[in-house]
């Protein structure tokens, strides 16, 4: 009989221990918090970068002595230099490392900001915005895959929506800070986040799935349990990563749109077209001139945008793994087509007697909305599923693909949006309503749930 307690005893002992065992396969470590925070702290300065040009408009057009045609030359440089950086941005990463691509990145940053601090004429400036984008597109895709490389499935889309909450924090930055000082000190501010990551990813790790993928396999192995904690048991996740590697190749491109892709890709770049075509690089970029247009103050329309975007990101961060990520893209989507339309109506009633007293409300309302609503969804999740549903054997030409379609949609989007205005502000929102309105069908219909799968897990239908 106290054979057989003893035994119990000790059998209930393992279970226990297998259980907590299991459960630190999910803990979230410290380093994983210092980790994911150096690979996020430069998208801090990403978001300085587009809401630079909101509330800067008329000090730099008016210094420089720049028409509204080279002020557009200039924002759109952002997304231009954005696509030059996607291009080579998965290349990089693929052959060189997450780790490096990043330090790549920071180099064009760093340069970029000085290069606009500096600037005394119209070329200068110009090429401080377009090495900033390509820092910007370096960055745009190798921090998503990044992260949710070292995260574990549980937690993956709360961390890599944190990479849109800095980028929101540098927008609210730019929002705020550009209402009292100049545009040179703004650069010089963007600086600071690149610094911090510079000289913070000497500290932190390599992917383990890159590692994985170079033959590293000790080193993965190693990083993985750093990652997860002393006391977590890694041997299954390490199995799957083993196996999901040493089953792909690299393909190139032109396999890529062979029939067995094309959900992938489908998806991949349609989320990335329909973030950019519902104005969001416009809108971000010139928030300001919106304003003034429909008569609202831009100093007190930006004040406020900067307070409320920050923690409209935040709410998304938390309920991205709770509802999931086609359940968020459609409210977010939703919620974008009705500022849109609130913005139509604004300007659509400017001139209507009676009425044009709601106008400056109305727009203030409509983006305000707009730019709370990209915030909690669209903003981010394109790039968090684009980090999730491509197998690695694709990862590398179809995250340059997605990416590119991104920077250069939102190049033509923020280079037109101005003379759409001129050409008619009702008209230019009910064109983004609708597209908005089509992703909402888009998600529905294509957009899969990838809540709470592994990486590898998410690719087993496809491989069946």
């Amino acid at each position: 009989m106290e054979e057989e307690n003893h035994s119990m005893e000790k059998g209930l002992l393992l279970v226990n221990k297998a259980e907590r065992r299991e459960s630190s396969e999910t803990t979230i470590t410290p380093f994983l918090i210092f980790t994911t925070f150096i690979i996020v702290s430069a998208s801090y300065s990403f978001g300085i970068a587009l809401g630079f040009t909101a509330g800067t408009m008329s000090s730099i057009m008016e210094d420089l002595d720049l028409s509204i045609a080279q002020f557009s030359v200039f924002g759109s440089l952002l997304t231009f230099g954005g696509m030059i950086g996607a291009i080579f941005s998965a290349i990089i990463a693929d052959a060189f490392g997450r780790k490096m691509t990043l330090w790549v990145a920071e180099a064009f940053f760093i340069s970029g900001w000085l290069a606009i601090a500096q600037a005394k004429n119209i070329i200068l400036l110009d090429f401080g915005r377009f090495f900033v984008g390509t820092g910007v597109g370096l960055a745009s895709y190798v921090v998503p895959v990044y992260i949710a490389e070292i995260t574990p499935k549980n937690v993956r889309g709360t961390f890599t929506f944190s990479n849109q909450l800095l980028q929101n924090c540098g927008i609210a930055t730019a929002y705020y800070i550009g209402n009292f000082v100049s545009w040179r000190t703004i650069a010089l501010i963007g600086i600071i986040p690149c610094l911090i990551q510079f000289l913070g990813l000497f500290f932190i790790p390599e992917s383990p799935r890159w590692l994985a993928k170079e033959n590293r396999d000790e080193e993965c192995e190693a990083v993985l349990q750093k990652l997860r904690g002393k006391e977590a048991d890694i041997v299954k996740e390490t199995r799957e990563i083993m196996i999901s590697v040493d089953a792909t190749a690299n393909i190139s491109m032109q396999s890529l749109f062979k029939r067995k892709y094309t959900r992938q890709l489908t998806i991949g770049v349609g989320v990335m077209l329909l973030q950019q075509l519902c104005g969001s690089s416009g809108i971000s970029y010139y928030a300001g001139s919106i304003f003034d247009l429909a008569g609202f103050p831009s100093r007190i329309g930006m004040t406020v945008l900067s307070i409320v975007v920050v923690p409209k990101a935040l709410l998304g961060l938390i309920i991205v793994d709770r509802w999931g990520r086609r359940p968020l893209l459609m409210a977010s989507a939703f919620g974008i087509c009705l500022s849109c339309i609130t913005l139509a109506l604004a300007f659509g009633l400017k001139g209507v007697p009676g009425i044009v007293n709601f106008t400056p409300t109305m727009a203030f309302i409509g983006i305000m909305t707009y730019v709370m609503m990209f915030a909690a969804g669209l903003g981010a999740l394109p790039w968090i599923i684009m980090s999730e549903i491509f197998p690695m054997d694709m990862k590398v030409v179809a995250g340059s693909l997605v990416t590119i379609t991104n920077w250069f949609t939102g190049w033509i989007v923020s280079y037109c949006f101005n003379f759409m205005l001129i050409w008619s502000p009702t008209g230019t929102f009910v064109v983004f309503a609708i597209i908005s309105g089509f992703t909402i069908v888009f998600a529905w219909c294509l957009v899969p749930e990838t809540r709470g799968l592994t990486l590898e897990e998410i690719q087993l239908p496809r491989e069946s």
